[in-house]
C-alpha cells in the first residue's frame, strides 16, 4: 500500500496549458489562523492566488460577469489574488485583479506567480488589498467587499496529500478531470504578519493551524466540499494530537466529460499513521456517503467513510455568522454557484475505527477538532 504524505514540487506547478490555457483556472490556497496582536484573539484568514484562461486574455483583466461582455461571448481571463477573513463582525472576502501583461509565472516546478506587490511560490506569500466599498459597490463583477489586507508569510508545509493517480502524468495530459486536486500542506505552518483594516496580526507555526492546496481544471464541482483541520484534541484522553490532520473533499468527479456518481475524497493522518478513504483506488473498497443541511444559525456536514482499514464518522458545524458567501466565476463565463458557504472556524468531532476483519472494528480514537476550513454549494441550474 502507497502512502499518501508525499510533498510535489511538480504537481504544485502551474498546469494551464493545451485546452486548460484557452479555457481553465489553476490557484493555490492557503489558509490559517492568526492572532490578534492588540487583543490576542484568534482570527482566521485565507489567500488565494487564482489565475484564469491566460490565452483568452490581454492587457487588462477580462471580467465574465459585465454586461457587455456577456453580450459579446468574452470569457473571463485574468490573475486574482484573493484574500478575506472569516468571523462575524469584520468577515470580508477582497478580489485584486491583474491582466495577463502584469503577471509573471513560471509553468516549471517550482512554481511562482507575481504582480505588482502580489507573489507567491513554494514557501512565500505577500501581497496587498485595497477596496473602497463604495467602489466594490460599483463594480458587481469584482464579485468581493471593500477593505484592505496585507500580508507577508513564510509558508512551512508539514504534511501532504498525494491523491495518486488521479494526478497522474497520463490524467494530467490528457486533461481527463474537470476539477484536480493536490494537497502540498493539508498540515502547514505559516510565519509572518497580517495587516486588515488598521488591525495588526502576527502569524506563528505552533498556533496558525495551517492549510494549503490547489485546484485546477476547466470547471468546478458540484457539489463542493471541502472540510479539513489540524487543530485535533483527543476526547478520550484530552491530549493535543500534534501529528494529525484530517481532509476530506470533492462532490461530483466528472472524467472525460462523463459525470461520476457523488464522491468524496478523504484521509485522516493520525499520529504518523495514514487512513485514506479514495474513491480511485478502488481495491480498497471505499465508500463514502455524505449529506449536508442548515438551519438559521449554522450549516452541518454528515461524512462516513470506509476502506478495507478503516472508518471515519465525522460530524462538523460552522455557525453562518462566521461563514463567507465565497465567489467565483467559471472559466465559461457562468456564475453557477449562488450560495457556496465557505468559513474557517468550523467544528465538530470525528470517530475513527480500524477495521479488524470486515465485521469488526475497534476505536482508534474519538476527536475534536476546531479551526476547520469548510465550505459546500451546489450549482444553482
Amino acid at each position: 500500500m502507497g502512502h499518501f504524505n508525499k510533498y510535489s514540487e511538480k504537481k504544485n506547478r502551474w498546469m494551464l496549458t493545451g485546452e486548460f490555457a484557452k479555457q481553465g483556472y489553476d490557484w493555490w490556497w492557503h489558509s490559517l489562523t492568526a492572532i490578534d496582536e492588540e487583543t490576542g484573539k484568534e482570527k482566521p484568514f485565507f489567500f488565494e492566488y487564482f489565475t484564469c484562461s491566460p490565452k483568452r486574455g490581454g492587457k487588462e483583466p477580462v471580467f465574465g460577469q459585465l454586461p457587455e461582455n456577456k453580450k459579446k461571448g468574452k470569457k473571463p481571463s485574468y490573475l486574482m489574488v484573493k484574500a478575506g477573513m472569516w468571523g462575524a463582525p469584520d468577515k470580508m472576502q477582497l478580489h485584486r485583479f491583474f491582466g495577463w501583461k502584469d503577471v509573471k509565472i513560471t509553468k516549471k516546478a517550482p512554481f511562482f506567480v507575481q504582480a505588482d506587490d502580489c507573489y507567491c511560490d513554494e514557501h512565500h506569500m505577500k501581497g496587498s488589498i485595497h477596496i473602497d466599498p463604495a467602489d466594490a459597490k460599483a463594480h458587481p463583477e469584482w464579485m468581493c467587499d471593500g477593505g484592505d489586507l496585507e500580508w507577508d508569510l513564510e509558508i512551512l508545509p508539514e504534511i501532504a496529500w498525494n491523491v495518486g493517480w488521479g494526478t497522474s502524468p497520463f490524467f494530467l495530459a490528457t486533461k481527463a478531470y474537470d476539477m484536480y486536486w493536490h494537497g502540498n500542506g493539508i498540515k502547514c505552518g505559516y510565519r509572518g504578519w497580517i495587516k486588515a483594516n488598521g488591525k495588526s496580526y502576527k502569524v506563528e507555526p505552533e498556533t496558525c493551524y495551517g492549510y494549503e492546496d490547489k485546484n485546477w481544471g476547466r470547471d468546478f464541482t458540484t457539489p463542493w466540499v471541502w472540510l479539513s483541520s489540524n487543530c485535533l484534541t483527543s476526547n478520550i484522553t484530552g491530549k493535543k494530537l500534534e501529528n494529525s490532520v484530517f481532509e476530506i473533499g470533492g462532490g461530483r468527479p466528472v472524467v472525460y466529460h462523463i459525470p461520476l456518481p457523488r464522491q468524496l475524497l478523504g484521509c485522516f493522518y493520525y499520529e504518523g499513521e495514514e487512513y485514506e478513504f479514495n474513491f480511485s483506488k478502488f481495491w480498497e473498497l471505499s465508500t463514502t456517503k455524505f449529506s449536508f443541511d442548515e438551519d438559521d444559525e449554522e450549516v452541518h456536514w454528515h461524512v462516513k467513510q470506509s476502506t478495507k482499514k478503516g472508518i471515519l464518522i465525522t460530524e462538523l458545524h460552522c455557525k453562518k455568522e462566521d461563514m463567507l458567501l465565497v465567489n467565483y466565476e467559471s472559466p465559461d463565463g457562468e456564475k453557477r454557484f449562488g450560495t457556496l458557504w465557505n468559513g474557517g472556524n468550523g467544528y465538530g468531532d470525528l470517530k475513527l475505527y480500524r477495521r479488524k476483519l470486515w465485521f469488526f472494528k475497534k476505536l482508534v480514537d474519538d476527536v475534536h477538532a476546531t479551526n476547520i476550513g469548510c465550505e459546500y454549494g451546489e450549482y444553482d441550474y
